[in-house]
């Protein structure tokens, strides 16, 4: 299959992909991928394969094709290949919750020398970059990544990559218990997808509803957590396939945490601390502190309640070092952010700090580096 050839059937591909047909599209490529000797247009295959794996949450494949992509690109031997290929493994393994190769192959793109597609894409790897700082509980590191981005998207014009951030941004302010600020990063996604989504995936409208749903349930009141119990089981059971499926090891710890609560509601402390242990193993494997610091925090209110002190006195101990590790604390007035629902701000050095407390304190620097706090920042 030659040049000609293989850009009309990779135009076919995505005529059919657009409209749906996403089985005889991933068909139609992978004939390229078997029948074209020519590099660019396999290179270009192997980008659409990539993007509509991820899409199908299919990321072990989306993986195989980006390490495919790489070796292609190569062969290239050209930089702006090599950008694009290094950006879709790093996507791939933030998927799979490797987010230390992440940030390896994020830290890659960024060391290479000056490229076309470097304005294009450097937004795009300071938001996968943040998105696995934020995996790692790496907070600041996340929110300087997310500020990166969000200026790449505003000197760009580009809102697809400005819905993606504030998407990532209400998962941040979620995790963080700021739940205003949960609401309104999403809400600005949605906006973005109505004003200028029109020949957008569906998938940029889906994600920014879910997380405001998100952020509204934060919000809410829900009913008895007794009477959630009977249903909710079968739910996560289903939630944990999904998850293991999909190899989403961060995912799976949010479903222990959620099962070891509603056992923690039966009184049922032994299963739920059976559901801790295992979701444990994995937020230590991921390297997700915060989920490690929940756990923790869960642990110790089940040791006080069944009198266990050298056990309770030992998740007490874990639960302050993840504090510190995180650095989820405030720094002006000592208290852990995350417990509960409360203002944050932000400041442009992404140290955070409880809205009240900087107000109350009146100081024109970030009181943990000093840095000028009056330089405006997105975030």
């Amino acid at each position: 299959m030659g040049q000609d050839q293989t850009k009309q059937q990779i135009e076919k591909g995505l005529q059919l992909y657009q409209s749906n047909q996403t089985e005889k599209a991933l068909q139609v490529w992978m004939k390229v991928l078997e029948k074209s000797s020519d590099l660019v247009g396999r290179f270009r295959v192997l980008g659409c394969l990539v993007t509509a794996h991820s899409e199908m949450g299919r990321y072990k494949e989306m993986l195989k094709f980006a390490v495919v992509q790489i070796d292609t690109a190569r062969e290239l031997e050209d930089a702006n290949f090599l950008l694009e290929s290094y950006l879709n493994l790093a996507r791939s393994n933030e998927k799979l919750c490797e987010f230390h190769k992440t940030i390896s192959y994020c830290k890659t793109c960024l060391g290479l020398p000056g490229t076309r597609a470097g304005a294009q894409l450097g937004g795009q790897v300071s938001l996968s970059m943040g998105n696995a700082f934020l995996g790692l509980s790496l907070f600041q590191k996340a929110l300087e990544s997310f500020e990166k981005a969000l200026r790449y998207a505003h000197n760009n014009d580009d809102a697809m990559l400005e819905c993606r951030v504030c998407c990532s941004l209400g998962s941040f302010y979620a995790q963080v218990k700021d739940y205003e600020k949960a609401l309104f990063f999403p809400c600005k996604a949605a906006e973005l997808v109505n004003d200028y989504g029109k020949g957008w995936s569906l998938k940029y409208r889906a994600m920014s509803q879910y997380h405001m749903a998100v952020a509204y349930r934060l919000l809410g009141h829900l009913g008895s957590a007794m009477e959630c119990c009977e249903t909710a089981f079968p739910r996560y059971d289903s939630a944990m396939s999904i998850m293991t499926e999909i190899g989403n090891r961060l995912g799976q710890v949010q479903v222990l945490l959620g099962v070891a609560k509603c056992w923690v509601a039966r009184k049922a402390l032994d299963k739920a601390l059976d559901a801790i242990e295992r979701a444990q193993d994995l937020a230590e494997e991921v390297g997700n502190k915060l989920g490690q610091l929940k756990l923790h925090c869960l642990s110790e209110s089940i040791y006080r309640s069944k009198g266990l002190q050298r056990e309770l006195r030992a998740h007490v101990v874990r639960f302050h070092e993840c504090v510190e590790e995180t650095e989820l604390y405030c720094g002006l007035c000592g208290e852990s952010i995350g417990e509960k629902n409360s203002r944050l701000q932000a400041l442009p050095c992404s140290h955070i700090f409880h809205l009240r407390c900087l107000q109350n304190n009146g100081t024109r620097s970030c009181p943990n580096c000093r840095r000028s706090s009056m330089k405006p920042g997105f975030v």
